[in-house]
């Protein structure tokens, strides 16, 4: 909830001192929002047809936050079979849009996006999909949400293309659901150590507390630090974190003391993202927005917040 507007003791005596002195410079709230608009933010998880949403609305979305380079993360192939809970995880279980979708509006604004590609990764033909768009530009594979074990052969498949390409994979941790097993996606970072991975969504969230209930999806509880996520981030520089979506602003949120020593004790390894499929692009019921105030809030100096809004997601991804 927002601070009612009142002239507190400090700023009552400035003003005062006006009077007496002159005018007195005095950096406000809109000065400092002018400024942050001014710095470049790389946006690392956003999805074309969110819900339904037009791409014109997705762009509009994207530069009323602020973004500067978006990262488009399609859907695999809609297939029935295990892996997609039998059809209802196709489109990402958002209805989000697929390969060609994400390379057609990126290649139609290339000052606004850049896309990734995705596919089912137990498919037969899994890797041609993705080297296919690898070869046209893509940055990233993922997100990677599908019913298999995290530290199984098709995500090591997965990982070995990335590997070739020397491209980034992100994934969606869900208990029960996607990417199954993160206690052991230590397995996964160990074989390929050349591979950068990206955590995201609730499970991971979710186990920056080392008491952290795998059932839990959205917790609320305080944070005791040490759980799998924050010793994956210190044991493995291959090993990233996307803030975005519900489940990386409650991270953030239910803990705020403990966040901004999780941001401090890994600045390097922390990226931005929104992946919110509303069309406002700010208030606080665009989550990408209050993600984007509150990483900004918690970092502890200009220097982390730079890191998290834009300089690891260039440099991981090479723009």
């Amino acid at each position: 909830m927002n601070e009612p507007n009142r002239l507190s003791r400090r700023n009552f005596l400035i003003a005062g001192g006006v009077c007496l002195a002159g005018p007195v410079p005095v950096v406000g709230v809109a000065e400092k929002k002018k400024d942050e608009e001014k710095e470049p933010v790389i946006d690392v998880h956003q999805h074309t047809n969110y819900l339904f949403r037009p791409d014109k609305k997705l762009l509009a979305h994207q530069r009323t936050m602020g973004v500067s380079t978006t990262l488009l993360l399609p859907s695999g192939s809609a297939v029935k079979r295990a892996s997609t809970h039998q059809g209802k995880s196709n489109g990402l279980a958002a209805k989000t849009g697929g390969n060609e979708s994400v390379m057609a509006l990126a290649k139609a604004h290339p000052e606004d996006f850049r896309f990734g590609v995705n596919e089912v990764p137990d498919l037969p033909d899994a890797r041609k999909e993705l080297e296919k768009y690898l070869k046209a530009g893509a940055v990233v594979i993922g997100e990677q949400k599908f019913k298999v074990d995290c530290d199984s052969p098709h995500v090591w498949g997965v990982a070995e293309v990335a590997r070739e390409f020397a491209v980034p994979v992100l994934l969606h941790f869900q208990h029960n659901a996607y990417n199954l097993g993160i206690e052991r996606f230590h397995r996964t970072l160990e074989k390929f150590p050349e591979v950068n991975f990206i955590g995201h969504a609730q499970t991971w969230w979710g186990n920056v507390d080392k008491k952290h209930k795998q059932e839990v999806m959205y917790p609320k509880t305080k944070v005791t630090p040490g759980g799998i996520t924050d010793k994956l981030l210190s044991n493995y520089p291959n090993m990233f974190g996307d803030f975005s979506a519900g489940s990386g602003l409650n991270s953030m949120l239910r803990d705020e003391e403990q966040a901004k020593e999780f941001i401090a004790r890994h600045p390097d390894q922390l990226l931005y993202g929104s992946d919110c499929p509303d069309v406002a692009g700010r208030g606080g019921g665009c989550k990408g927005s209050v993600i984007l105030s509150t990483i900004r809030r918690l970092a502890k100096d200009k220097k982390t917040e730079r890191k998290i809004l834009h300089g690891n997601a260039k440099k991981l991804f090479k723009l």
